[in-house]
């Protein structure tokens, strides 16, 4: 649901009432994962979406119902021989999707008001919702912030550890910046008659660092916006790092880039993009940012350079298994030229990198075509420029 938090947080100021459809547990080859959410208002206008046009047609009208009704309602969309056409959901995937009536009335309705307030200005919050157990409890929600001492906002009933419980679990999944599925008991333990709780995780956009304010950088920041990362472009010549040239980065640096990089506020889902190949910026910049939790260091460069900077870094202290975290050349083998495409090529090893996935062909392949994308980052993958 906080995929949309924008356009439901609207509703919700404009007084409107709707319901909304989640996606709450996959199976198989489903289009869309757990979070992802299609909305309804009493006038019949739709956002989101639940399966990518598999079964939209379905779930919006038990969004309509549900606003009638006032009762939430669970549902599960399958994949048979028999009824592939007729229910829609012909990848061969099984998605159940909770639909929830947030009307004005609604016990639900004042916790979806802040977590879509939240996610909408993009602060950090969880919102933690029963979807399977005691139908009493179904559609139940509370809302988490980061902080360990702050309170949670609304609650599931039940237990009197129940609340305290998910609010754990479901802060420990914000501090990981996931959304999914956890199971308690309904005494708040991991005993008794057992929870499903979906928790979604709001959190700011992830970082694109991208150094060195050339062409190829203009067409990275474009590709890295269409992404959702919030863009810096660092560069220590004001020359060449004005705002008349990247129209569409979020911010622009004027500073030596492992200056800045020591300054600057990095995590786990941040990437760092090195078009200098320059020693002087890249030799000093990938000795910090090779030591940085961070998601993706690449780096451009001719495979001359490549070798010649990864001597030199070698000559700085950098160890091997530091130096095997750079992508080196950055990118993937598309046989890329332009800005452009250098930029997809990039951006593709990127989400292959984030996704777990291999960078090969999916025609002739035998691997999963959608990844857990849940696990760290792993290892290089093969990659040239």
């Amino acid at each position: 649901m906080l995929d949309i938090a924008e356009e439901l947080d609207r509703w919700v100021e404009q007084g409107r009432d709707f319901a909304v459809a989640t996606v709450v547990a996959v199976g198989g080859s489903a289009p869309r994962q757990p979070g992802a959410a299609l909305a309804v208002d009493s006038d019949g206008t739709a956002i989101g979406s639940v399966s990518g046009g598999c079964v939209e047609g379905a779930v919006y009208e038990l969004c309509r119902q549900a606003l009638e009704d006032g009762e939430s309602v669970l549902e599960r969309f399958g994949y048979s021989d028999e009824d592939a056409f007729a229910v829609g959901l012909t990848c061969g995937g099984i998605i159940d999707i909770l639909v929830t009536p947030v009307r004005a009335d609604s016990r639900a309705r004042p916790v979806f008001a802040v977590a879509l307030a939240a996610a909408a200005a993009g602060e950090s919050a969880a919102l933690a919702r029963i979807t399977a157990g005691p139908p009493e409890l179904v559609g139940r929600a509370l809302l988490v912030r980061p902080d360990a001492d702050a309170a949670h906002e609304g609650g599931l009933g039940g237990h009197p550890e129940l609340d305290r419980t998910a609010a754990g679990e479901a802060r420990a999944m914000l501090d990981a910046g996931r959304t999914g599925t956890v199971v308690i008991g309904e005494d708040g333990s991991r005993c008794g008659q057992p929870l499903t709780l979906l928790v979604e995780s709001s959190v700011p956009p992830p970082r694109m660092i991208v150094f060195g304010a050339i062409d190829f950088a203009s067409a990275l920041v474009r590709v890295g916006k269409f992404l959702g990362y919030r863009v810096t472009v660092c560069d220590a010549r004001p020359v060449f790092a004005t705002a008349a040239r990247f129209l569409d980065a979020d911010e622009i640096v004027v500073e030596w880039p492992h200056e800045y990089l020591e300054r600057t506020e990095v995590d786990r889902r941040t990437v760092l993009c090195v078009l200098t190949h320059d020693a002087k910026f890249d030799v000093p910049l990938l000795e910090l940012a090779l030591r940085l939790p961070v998601s993706y260091v690449g780096a451009m460069g001719s495979r001359r350079t490549h070798e010649d900077r990864n001597a030199r870094l070698r000559e700085v202290g950098v160890s091997e298994l530091e130096l095997s975290r750079l992508r080196s050349p950055i990118g993937l083998d598309l046989g890329a030229r332009t800005p452009e495409e250098t930029a997809l090529s990039i951006a593709a090893e990127i989400v292959a990198n984030r996704r777990g996935g291999s960078g090969v062909s999916l025609t002739g392949a035998h691997t999963p075509i959608h990844h857990d994308g849940s696990r760290p980052p792993a290892g290089r993958i093969g990659s040239v420029a």
